[in-house]
């Protein structure tokens, strides 16, 4: 696969990634572990019946290094994810948790090869001033305990998924076949949480299957895959500069169903975002050694 095509696909990861937080808000009230168990499913069963069909399941074998990068990343963000959700309104989780592009400039930087410049640095700064004013003022000012629980999964999950990234350019070799392997791992873990913290709610409505199926097949599913792909074939800093317009797209995407209402600390925030990671971009781009 060629650099340019690799990197189409991860472009196609974040824009799927867009309709995470929609996908989640109308998924109901299941449990965060419940639900990752059944993506994570869905996921791999997609994972192993696509590399069957390709004649390349004899590759799904993961190497212990990339079966433990895989689970802290993939698992470690995807339970924080759902959990954030579950605890925070939707909208100010999911700025919070796209801090994440940010976070893989600034750990990039620390990698042979990189640098950590000014402009990096002021970048982290915009991002924490976003969060803070989305986590000190909230829509109507108040920040209930639950609230706060949200936001502290959001920028766990946020750090877990940057640093999974940043260290997966070591392990280029490794075939992408092998993520399937690490999303049926992930479903059994997240299963054997969910028995052992949680109690089961099933969804109410067709509405919600389909969001969970969705979740599953898509930014819980085939995103993966695609992110992987992008990341060890592709061109890394430019997936790095895409991936600040997610959060953009799914503010968007949370407003325009519904599940969040416009306001100027919503704009202001997302705004601060976006440009912070813009600022920690410019300049010229230095390679990083994998």
């Amino acid at each position: 696969m060629s650099s340019r095509s690799a990197t189409l696909a991860g472009l196609g990861a974040v824009a799927l990634w867009s309709l995470l937080a929609l996908f989640t808000a109308a998924s109901g009230r299941m449990p965060a572990f419940q639900m990752a168990a059944i993506c994570f499913a869905i996921a791999g069963a997609f994972g192993v019946a696509l590399a069957a069909a390709r004649g390349r399941a004899a590759l799904m074998r993961p190497t212990p290094a990339g079966l433990a990068l895989g689970l802290y990343g993939l698992f470690g963000d995807t339970a924080l994810y759902f959990a954030a959700l579950r605890f925070a309104p939707p909208a100010e989780a999911n700025l919070v948790h796209y801090l994440w592009p940010l976070l893989i400039v600034i750990f990039a930087c620390l990698l042979p090869g990189g640098r950590l410049l000014p402009r990096h640095l002021l970048g982290a700064v915009m991002g924490l001033a976003a969060t803070a004013l989305l986590i000190g003022g909230r829509f109507g000012g108040e920040a209930g305990g639950a609230s706060w629980l949200g936001y502290a999964f959001a920028l766990a999950g946020a750090f877990v998924w940057a640093s999974y990234s940043v260290a997966s350019r070591r392990l280029a070799a490794v075939p992408t076949e092998t993520v399937a392997v690490t999303c049926l791992c992930a479903a059994v873990l997240s299963a054997v949480a969910h028995l052992a913290l949680e109690t089961s709610l099933w969804p109410e409505r067709t509405t919600e299957w389909l969001a969970i199926i969705g979740l599953g097949l898509g930014p819980i599913g085939a995103a993966f895959f695609l992110w992987d792909i992008g990341m060890k074939k592709g061109d890394v800093p430019l997936l790095g500069v895409a991936s600040y317009a997610a959060p953009v797209l799914s503010t968007l995407s949370l407003v325009a169903a519904g599940y969040a209402e416009p306001s100027a600390a919503l704009a202001l925030s997302c705004a601060l975002i976006v440009a912070g990671a813009a600022i920690a971009t410019l300049g010229p781009r230095r390679p990083v050694n994998p």
